[in-house]
């Protein structure tokens, strides 16, 4: 696999709070970012990836995860956007992690199906549907790009567990080090 891994940026960090810059080079520089993504994801076991996890204000993410059918999609996607169905959508309430608050996981309701619009590598055009896994990582990373983390879709009395957990968990590991 090629690409470097980077350092996953935690929560609290600036990048991570605020909306990305849109891409408008679709260059070597773009690929190799798009490579250190995916193996920073992959170092880190996690299924989906923003820009701004690794310190980058750029609106791109990467994902290797499953849809609801348990096929394994895999790619990027630039600029991305997310549209909701009209009809026949239903609220998925599920457990939601992340990369940049490591540890603590909570239920987060995200629409079951949605389609995920941007821009491949290339500049190429791109529409994906996503179900499942599949479409809870779209929102998720989209949200990233947008200064959203899945805490800040939590109840308050929930993101003050998460990030009490966090926090514990985080000090132990200041401890062990």
């Amino acid at each position: 696999m090629s690409g470097t891994v980077r350092p996953i940026t935690f929560i609290g960090e600036p990048v991570l709070h605020r909306s990305l810059k849109e891409v408008t080079e679709f260059d070597a520089a773009l690929k190799e970012l798009a490579d250190d993504m995916f193996a920073s994801m992959y170092a880190a076991n996690g299924v989906g990836l923003a820009a701004n996890q690794i310190g980058v204000d750029l609106r791109i993410f990467v994902y290797d995860c499953t849809d609801e059918d348990g096929e394994q999609h895999k790619g990027v996607v630039v600029n991305p956007t997310v549209e909701y169905p009209d009809r026949n959508r239903t609220l998925d309430n599920d457990s939601e992690g992340c990369l940049s608050v490591p540890g603590p996981y909570a239920d987060v309701a995200r629409v079951d199906h949605v389609h995920c619009n941007g821009f491949d590598l290339e500049g190429n055009p791109i529409s994906l549907h996503g179900t499942g896994q599949l479409a809870r990582c779209f929102q998720h990373e989209t949200d990233h790009l947008n200064g959203k983390l899945y805490v800040d879709r939590l109840t308050s009395k929930a993101r003050k567990q998460v990030l009490k957990e966090y926090e514990a968990l985080k000090a132990k590991a200041d401890a062990e080090s």
